[in-house]
């Protein structure tokens, strides 16, 4: 498919039944949903596609065509492109900022929306320290190369908990990532995560979105906890699952649980009963 402003955005469509679209984190790409796309291809119409930036999507060379707002137009362009007027949509780290401004633009298109590992970002007094942070490790992906880097993110904090628990499925993310294009890796790092808003400055169009939404967090994704709070105080249809022992690649680190946890809250929607659960 071909986005608005001319990028090419590889996706797939496993399953029949309601949609359920699944957008993948910065060091992710559609195959890692692997674990999900089997679980619930069972039972829905599950929906995958890779980033711009992220082959075989297109890899534009300017930083003008990455940013959070194309990020999030482009959860609703894979979604007209597969014939999904509506969908269940998770989101995970990166993909979950992308979910999360689709929704806050198309609640319509939104039946339900789960927010895993939503919070690498900054608070508004942190947001220049943060940006040069980010556009330092864009630098650095240039700078080392696609393998380099992906040595270095396959052991880093957020990747350790999957290597304690499964060196197999560890392995795979490691070589899936080293695949990835260092222009598209870095240019994503300057164009979206270095400039996409605070969560806190979302504050008044977060409590005005009403939609039935699952918060999931691993306890040892410590940069995801204070967010996470924050979100489920503001968001009036929220829930917060926080899994213990889980860091942040919480579908793969624990893929049953997760598929579990996320199968629940889905059906829970479908059946109209989410709203009923609230004890708020």
């Amino acid at each position: 498919m071909v986005t608005k402003d001319g990028i090419s955005l590889a996706a797939w469509s496993t399953g029949r039944g309601v949609p359920l679209l699944l957008v993948h984190e910065f060091t992710g790409d559609a195959r890692s949903w692997a674990p999900q796309t089997g679980f619930f291809g069972r039972h829905y119409r599950v929906l995958t596609y890779n980033a711009r930036g992220y082959p075989p999507s297109g890899v534009p060379d300017n930083e003008g065509s990455y940013s959070q707002r194309l990020a999030a137009e482009d959860v609703g362009a894979v979604l007209d492109a597969l014939g999904a007027e509506s969908a269940h949509v998770v989101g995970l780290s990166m993909g979950a900022f992308a979910a999360l401004h689709f929704a806050l633009a198309h609640r319509d298109r939104i039946r339900s929306l789960t927010l895993a590992g939503c919070g690498y970002g900054a608070k508004p007094e942190q947001t220049e320290p943060y940006r040069a942070a980010m556009r330092r490790e864009a630098q650095h992906v240039e700078e080392i190369g696609m393998r380099a880097y992906a040595a270095e993110a396959a052991e880093a904090g957020s990747s350790r908990g999957l290597k304690a628990k499964d060196s197999g499925a560890w392995a795979l993310f490691r070589s899936q990532l080293e695949e990835h294009s260092a222009t598209g890796t870095a240019l994503t790092l300057s164009g979206v995560l270095a400039e996409r808003p605070s969560l806190w400055s979302l504050e008044a169009e977060l409590r005005a979105l009403a939609l039935p939404t699952l918060l999931l967090i691993g306890d040892e994704d410590a940069p995801c906890i204070e967010p996470n709070l924050f979100l489920h105080r503001v968001l009036p249809n929220a829930a917060l699952c926080v899994l213990p022992r889980v860091g942040h690649l919480a579908n793969l680190e624990m893929p049953a649980l997760f598929n579990e946890i996320l199968f629940g809250f889905l059906t829970a929607v479908d059946h109209g009963r989410w709203a009923d659960w609230s004890a708020r």
